[in-house]
């Protein structure tokens, strides 16, 4: 079936930040910025868990730290099967809202409240729920890159790694799908299922600008190279995929297959982690711009960016950038998220490693 567009009412474009100018750390700076951090996550019993997409220098202090290194579904996860009472989420805010709404007693902090997510703040829950009104014959689907209020007005959330086995469990019971926002992952999911689906107008701003032309050249530069695409990435990008993945599943193409090199059309963030699991793999940007894989090409979301060091270490002495959810609204908003992680048991999806 053709996917369907909504008639949603015209918004002022996203206003993206400006990639934060964090002074820089010398090495031993940043030693001692850890050694610092290790010892108030001790003091606040806090853990922390950081996403794939943020600077490599969180993912290693989350793990140098116990904490985790994770999608956003396992770093919610994470802090339910902790016995720390504070979790501190390095990443959008999405997650931290996603990490309230399974952990409601723990205390949630960010380095930054304004790390915000262009799917999320595209689809806003009045307009979104507008939608849904008009079409109540659609079971809702929503991606996990939206607010709690969002998820509140859901069915089911999904993360990238269980949409397919997912929207397709619910095609085949005969469900027409309501799916939001990010079209792209939607149009992936509709192609790959055959399933009826409207789909909401959202685009993440970082997987949007991977371009097939220069894609197209790359791969002519490097014949022997392992495409390795995530679903939020346009339909002509994703077509020259050798892997369509998740984050997850995209690290683990790097470490089990046996090309040497591989061309990565995600956030740049995540090369942190496919460079620890395969140090002797090539990794190479797929470009957002120009012809070539260069420095200027590279993907990072800007609001990734906005986690540093020295602001992890801030809102650990002074607590003032708590994520806080609605509890009435966190119930509501905890079970379509809950009835995704028991289908992912039921089926024996790993959800639990191979989320967004």
């Amino acid at each position: 079936m053709p996917s369907a567009t909504p008639d949603q009412p015209t918004r002022p474009g996203l206003e993206i930040p400006p990639h934060p100018a964090w002074p820089s750390l010398s090495d031993d700076e940043k030693a001692a910025t850890k050694t610092r951090i290790k010892g108030l996550l001790q003091a606040r019993d806090a853990v922390l868990v950081a996403h794939y997409y943020t600077d490599g220098d969180l993912q290693a202090l989350a793990e140098e730290s116990g904490g985790c290194v994770a999608d956003s579904l396992e770093m919610a996860r994470f802090g339910a099967d902790s016995a720390a009472g504070t979790l501190v989420v390095c990443g959008v805010r999405f997650m931290g809202e996603t990490a309230k709404i399974l952990n409601p007693e723990k205390r949630v902090l960010m380095p930054d409240l304004r790390a915000t997510c262009s799917l999320d703040e595209g689809c806003p829950a009045d307009e979104f729920s507008a939608f849904c009104d008009a079409h109540p014959d659609h079971t809702v689907v929503v991606y996990a890159n939206t607010s709690a209020a969002v998820k509140a007005r859901s069915d089911w959330v999904v993360t990238s790694s269980i949409a397919l086995p997912l929207v397709a469990h619910l095609a085949e019971q005969g469900h027409k799908i309501l799916w939001a926002p990010d079209k792209h992952l939607g149009h992936y999911v509709q192609r790959m299922t055959g399933a009826e689906m409207l789909i909401w107008d959202g685009a993440c701003v970082v997987h949007e600008e991977f371009k097939a032309f220069a894609l197209e050249r790359v791969r002519r530069l490097h014949p022997d190279a392992a495409v390795l695409v995530h679903p939020e990435s346009p339909d002509e990008v994703v077509d020259q995929a050798d892997v369509v993945g998740s984050t997850t599943q995209l690290i683990k193409a790097v470490a089990e297959l046996p090309n040497r090199e591989f061309i990565v059309a995600t956030d740049a963030g995540i090369f942190w982690k496919m460079h620890q699991v395969a140090p002797d793999k090539v990794l190479i940007p797929a470009p957002t711009a120009g012809e070539g894989a260069t420095c200027e090409s590279c993907a990072h979301c800007p609001w990734m960016a906005m986690n540093a060091l020295q602001n992890l270490e801030r809102v650990l002495v002074t607590g003032d950038q708590e994520v806080l959810v609605d509890p009435e609204l966190g119930e509501r908003a905890r079970v379509p998220i809950q009835r995704m992680l028991d289908f992912a048991r039921e089926r024996g999806i790993g959800a639990r490693r191979d989320a967004d």
